[in-house]
């Protein structure tokens, strides 16, 4: 054998050709439209004419959503007193009554929302400040580096700790209409992976808010955190600084003009940070609660599709390509 033949054969041993197949040679069936001025234009008028029509439908189901919006921070405190003095001090009576009228006939369910305005829960530091290991294991209830400040008192561990739970909001809503006390359910108000897998059903509050703290509220020790839905609603933090989280459900038919009268329990200390709180009472629809956004997207990506399919056919007609 030649010294060619040699080096021939050496040389395809150590080729780095791939093995043949259809996918590394880029020969697979594939769609490679052309875009004439037919079909670009029949395109657009097509989303145009899908778009409008569900943008429309969205519109039309969030005007149906009844909802009562009430700024409660500022009138339940007396003009003559300073708002977080008083909401600090212990002795001073934070029962507010608040009259709302029903502007619609609101079917139930009725949902309630605390609304807080400037409260950054998308904080970095305040999102980290939890343990999860915590919350999911009784075992690990020690486990509150992450939560430093607000992880022990003295020598003895906070559950929950850390700034998220530290900050819980606590005031609470009574309601009542022509002289009827209205039910508030506040079952199955949190989220089913909390209850389930986030928060252990062993796992019960300890040395939690003993000190002066942005809420004062409590937790009851007698019940582990994952039957604690108002907890486990507050733990879900917020992307945006002004959010609404689920108080409660209203199972009664609220009449049109129907006069409310609400008993709020002024206890959160919103006014430390300037921020505000609302009660909010909404019905729902298909689409979910009162939002506008969705519709009004979708008619004007749909009707921006319609005036661009339309420009296309006028510079077609007066040229063509």
């Amino acid at each position: 054998m030649s010294s060619g033949e040699g080096s021939s054969q050496s040389s395809s041993k150590k080729s780095k050709q791939p093995k043949y197949s259809r996918f590394t040679q880029q020969e697979l069936p594939a769609c490679k439209p052309i875009l004439t001025p037919g079909l670009v234009v029949t395109t657009f008028i097509l989303i145009g004419v899908i778009f409008i029509p569900i943008g429309l439908a969205s519109l039309s189901a969030s005007e149906k959503v009844v909802e009562i919006v009430d700024r409660y921070d500022e009138d339940c405190v007396p003009s003559d007193q300073e708002n977080t003095a008083f909401i600090q001090n212990d002795k001073t009576n934070k029962t507010c009554i608040r009259n709302l009228t029903v502007p619609k006939k609101m079917q139930q369910p009725i949902y309630i929302y605390y609304q807080l305005d400037n409260f950054y829960q998308n904080h970095r530091r305040y999102v980290k400040s939890r343990s999860d290991k915590q919350l999911r294991n009784q075992e690990n209830e020690n486990v509150t580096s992450p939560c430093e400040p607000e992880g022990r008192l003295g020598d003895k561990p906070i559950v929950p700790c850390g700034l998220v739970a530290w900050s819980l909001f606590n005031d609470t809503y009574g309601f009542s209409t022509k002289g009827k006390v209205l039910t508030v359910n506040k079952k199955d108000i949190a989220w089913d992976s909390d209850k389930n897998y986030k928060f252990g059903s062993k796992v019960y509050p300890k040395n939690f808010q003993n000190g002066r703290l942005i809420g004062g509220g409590k937790l009851d020790e007698r019940i582990p955190l994952s039957e604690q839905e108002d907890l486990l609603v507050w733990m879900r933090t917020a992307a945006l600084p002004s959010f609404r989280k689920l108080y409660g459900r209203i199972e009664e038919d609220l009449e049109a003009n129907e006069r409310i009268t609400i008993v709020i329990q002024n206890n959160y200390n919103a006014y430390a940070f300037g921020g505000k709180k609302k009660l909010v009472l909404s019905t729902t629809t298909w689409i979910g609660g009162k939002n506008s956004f969705l519709g009004m997207g979708y008619i004007t990506v749909g009707g921006l599709c319609l005036f661009i399919a339309g420009s296309f056919i006028v510079m077609y007609l007066i040229k063509p390509r």
